[in-house]
C-alpha cells in the first residue's frame, strides 16, 4: 500500500494486512445482527499502478485501448520531456509520471494528482463507469449500508489538458468540481436507490468527501437524485471560536435546506492534524498550506476543548462523524515511520511525498488478535493513548 489503502489493486478483495474477504462479510453481518450498519471506502478518482488495468496499459503501449482508461498523454517541449501540465497536486509534488518504451526510451506520461503509485483513471470512458457500478453492486450485495466517495469533486478531468486558471470561477478548474461529475453521481444514485430499503439496513447511503470552498457549489453535490450527504469540512477548519463555529452551523444549515438534506459534522478526518493537537494551538483552525509538524500546542488544552459538548457538533441536526484517533483521543505524531504499520501517520513539513507531507493521521493498523471470547483491545500507535476507561 502506497497510500495507506488508498491505492487499489483490486476493489472487489481485501488486502491481506486486513484480513479476508470472508471475514469482511461476516464482520458486516454481525455488526447489522446488532444493529451496525457498514459504510465502505470507494476510491474512484485513480487506483493502484499494481491494478490488472494500468499493468496492461503499460504493456499495451501508445494510443491502445488499454490506454484509453487512463490520461496518458505525450509530454510538451522537445523530445515531450516536460509534462503535458503543471497541475498542482493535494501531495505537493508532481502530477505526471514518464514512462519507458519497450526498448527503453522515453515514452508518453501518465496524470496522477495524487502519488505516481495512484494514475488517475479517465471518466470519460465507459469502461470506468461501468466498472465502478458494478463494484457499488458487489457491496451492496454483501450487505453494506453505503460508502464514502474519496475525493469526489476530482473524477473528471478537462480533456484540453488546460493549466488552471490563476483564479478559476465555478466549473472552470480543469481537475475539480467539473459540471459533468453530477452525472456520475445520478447514475449512483440509480444503483443505490435500486436496492429496496428495509428496517435492518435502511436505504443505500451515498457520503461524499467533497473538499469545497464554495456552499453553492458544495451542496448541489447534495440533491434529491445524487448524494445523500457529504462531510462539512468548513466546520472542520474553523478555529475554535465561538462566533465561527456559529457562522459556520448556520450557513451549512442555511445551505443544506434547499436540497433537503442532513449536514454532516466532523472534527476531523485521516488528513487533518487531530483535534487534540490542533485545538491546542494558538491558531486552532485547518487548512492544508498551514500543517506543519513542531508547531507548540498544550496537549491538555487540545483534549478539554473537543470534550466539550456544549461547544460539540452533535447536538445540531444532522449527523455526527468521529474518526478512531479522535474517540481515542490521539494526538498527532511526529514519527510517521513503519512503526504504523508503513501506512501515514503524522503531520509534517511541507514534502513531494505522502508520507512527508503528512496525512493528519492514516493510522489504518487493525486491532491485535485476540483469542475467542476475550475483550477486545484496542491497538496502540505513536501518538496515541489507550482509549478512555470512562466518562471525561
Amino acid at each position: 500500500m502506497a497510500d495507506g489503502g488508498y491505492d487499489v489493486a483490486d476493489y472487489r478483495v481485501i488486502d491481506p494486512a486486513f484480513g479476508t474477504l470472508a471475514e469482511a462479510e461476516e464482520l458486516i453481518a454481525a455488526a447489522l445482527a446488532r444493529g451496525i450498519r457498514t459504510i465502505v471506502d470507494v476510491v474512484p478518482n485513480h487506483l493502484s499502478d499494481q491494478h490488472e488495468w494500468f499493468r496492461a496499459a503499460l504493456v499495451a503501449g501508445p494510443g491502445s485501448p488499454e490506454r484509453a482508461r487512463f490520461w496518458f498523454h505525450p509530454g510538451r517541449g522537445p523530445g515531450g520531456d516536460e509534462p503535458p501540465t503543471r497541475w498542482p497536486s493535494p501531495f505537493n509534488g508532481e502530477t505526471w509520471t514518464r514512462t519507458k518504451n519497450p526498448d527503453g526510451t522515453p515514452g508518453e506520461w501518465y496524470l496522477h494528482l495524487f502519488s505516481p503509485e495512484q494514475p488517475d483513471v479517465n471518466w470519460d470512458h465507459p469502461d470506468v463507469r461501468r466498472e465502478h457500478e458494478d463494484v457499488l453492486r458487489f457491496w451492496f450485495d454483501r450487505g453494506v449500508a453505503g460508502v464514502r466517495v474519496d475525493s469526489a469533486a476530482l473524477l473528471v478531468k478537462d480533456p484540453a489538458l488546460p493549466e488552471v486558471p490563476a483564479d478559476p470561477g465555478p466549473g472552470e478548474h480543469p481537475a475539480a468540481d467539473r459540471d459533468a461529475l453530477h452525472d456520475i453521481y445520478r447514475s449512483w444514485r440509480r444503483v443505490a436507490d435500486s436496492y429496496p430499503a428495509d428496517v435492518t439496513r435502511g436505504e443505500r447511503i451515498l457520503v461524499g468527501e467533497v473538499w469545497l470552498p464554495d456552499v453553492e457549489r458544495f451542496v448541489r453535490y447534495l440533491r434529491p437524485d445524487e448524494m445523500h450527504t457529504a462531510f462539512n469540512f468548513d466546520f472542520l477548519a474553523r478555529p475554535w471560536d465561538a462566533r465561527e463555529l456559529r457562522t459556520s452551523i448556520d450557513t451549512t444549515l442555511a445551505s443544506h435546506a434547499p436540497v433537503g438534506a442532513p449536514a454532516t459534522w466532523v472534527l476531523s478526518n485521516h488528513d487533518v492534524t487531530r483535534p487534540v493537537t490542533r485545538y491546542g494551538r494558538a491558531e486552532s483552525g485547518f487548512s492544508f498550506e498551514a500543517k506543519r509538524m513542531g508547531t507548540p500546542t498544550d496537549l491538555a488544552l487540545g483534549r478539554r476543548r473537543p470534550a466539550r459538548r456544549r461547544c460539540s457538533p452533535r447536538p445540531c441536526p444532522g449527523r455526527s462523524t468521529s474518526t478512531r484517533a479522535t474517540s481515542w483521543g490521539c494526538r498527532s505524531t511526529r514519527s510517521w515511520t513503519s512503526s504504523c504499520g508503513g501506512t501515514r501517520c503524522s503531520t509534517a513539513p511541507a514534502a513531494s511525498t505522502p508520507a512527508a507531507r503528512g496525512a493528519g493521521c492514516r493510522c489504518r493498523g487493525r486491532a491485535p488478535r485476540r483469542r475467542s471470547g476475550s475483550a477486545p483491545t484496542a491497538p496502540r500507535r505513536p501518538g496515541c493513548r489507550s482509549p478512555p476507561s470512562g466518562p471525561r
